[in-house]
C-alpha cells in the first residue's frame, strides 16, 4: 500500500489538470513514478554518451549507441512538449531554469544531425538529476542550499577584491620570474610565466616549469606559502557569512530580518525580539 495518494482518488477539472499534477507534482503515486522513471532515463542517457566517448567502444558499437541516444532524445522531447502543454503558464515554464535546462539537454542530439560533436553536450542532462530533491522531498537540503547561496552573494564583494589581489600577485610574480629565469628553464614568455605563478600559488605544482636560480627558487617558496591563503581566506569569508545567516532573527512585528543574533530589539520597529 503506497503512502502517497493516487490521482484516481482525486477530482480534476480536466485531463490536462490531472496530467499537470502528475508531471509537475511529486505527491502522488503516479507523479513519483513519472519522476523516478525520468531520473533513470536521464542517468541511462548520460551513461550512453559517456560510453560512446570511448573510441574502441564507439568503433564497435557506435550505431547501437547512436540509436539509443535517439531513443532517449525522443523520450525527453515528448516530456518537454508534455510539460509545455500542461503548464498553466507556458512562457513562464519555457523561460524558467528547469525549462531552459530541459530544452538545452534535448537540442544537442538534433544539432548532431548537422554538425559533429554537439551531441556530447547532452551530458548536461546530469543537472536534471537535481529533480531528485523534489522527488525525495529533501526540502531541508534545498533550504541549506539557499542559505549557502545567500552567504556567497553577501560575501561576493570581499571575494572579488581578494581574487583581484591574487590576480595582481600572479601577474607581478610571473613578470618577475620571466626577467629572472632563463628561457631554458621554461620561462619563455610572460603569459607562460604567469601560468607557472598560478600553478605554484594554487599549490598544484605540475613540475613542467621550475626555477633554476637561487632568487627564483626563494620567490617560488614564498609564493607557495602564500598559496595557502588562496584556500583559507575565501573559506573564512563564506563561513562567517553562513554563520550569520544561521543566527538571523526575524521580528514578529514587522518581519524584518535582524542579522545580529545578540540584538534584543528590532532595528526597524523597536519590537522586542524573541531570543
Amino acid at each position: 500500500m503506497s503512502k502517497y495518494p493516487s490521482v484516481k482518488d482525486q477530482t480534476y477539472l480536466s485531463n490536462k489538470e490531472k496530467w499537470h499534477h502528475i508531471i509537475f507534482g511529486a505527491d502522488t503515486t503516479e507523479g513519483r513514478r513519472f519522476d523516478i522513471g525520468l531520473l533513470w532515463a536521464i542517468l541511462a542517457s548520460v551513461v550512453v554518451i559517456m560510453i560512446d566517448s570511448v573510441e574502441s567502444v564507439h568503433i564497435k558499437y557506435g550505431s547501437e549507441l547512436r540509436y539509443l541516444e535517439y531513443f532517449f532524445t525522443a523520450i525527453f522531447t515528448i516530456e518537454y512538449m508534455a510539460r509545455l502543454y500542461v503548464s498553466h503558464d507556458k512562457k513562464k515554464y519555457a523561460k524558467s531554469g528547469w525549462g531552459l535546462l530541459d530544452l538545452i539537454s534535448t537540442l544537442p542530439t538534433y544539432l548532431g544531425l548537422f554538425f559533429h560533436g554537439p551531441q556530447f553536450f547532452s551530458v548536461f542532462r546530469t543537472f536534471r538529476l537535481l529533480r531528485i530533491f523534489r522527488v525525495l522531498r529533501l526540502t531541508s537540503f534545498m533550504g541549506e542550499a539557499q542559505n549557502m547561496g545567500k552567504a556567497l552573494k553577501r560575501s561576493g564583494a570581499k571575494i572579488t577584491v581578494f581574487f583581484g589581489v591574487v590576480l595582481i600577485v600572479v601577474v607581478v610574480m610571473g613578470t618577475v620570474m620571466y626577467l629572472l629565469e632563463p628561457p631554458e628553464a621554461g620561462f619563455t614568455s610572460i603569459p607562460r610565466s604567469i601560468y607557472w605563478a598560478i600553478v605554484t600559488l594554487t599549490t598544484v605544482g605540475y613540475g613542467d616549469i621550475a626555477p633554476v636560480t637561487a632568487l627564483g627558487q626563494f620567490l617560488s617558496a614564498v609564493l607557495m606559502i602564500l598559496g595557502y591563503a588562496v584556500i583559507a581566506v575565501p573559506t573564512g569569508i563564506v563561513s562567517v557569512e553562513m554563520s550569520q545567516t544561521n543566527e538571523q532573527i526575524i521580528c514578529s512585528q514587522c518581519n524584518n530580518i535582524e542579522k545580529d543574533a545578540t540584538s534584543k530589539y528590532c532595528r526597524k520597529c523597536g519590537n522586542k525580539l524573541k531570543m
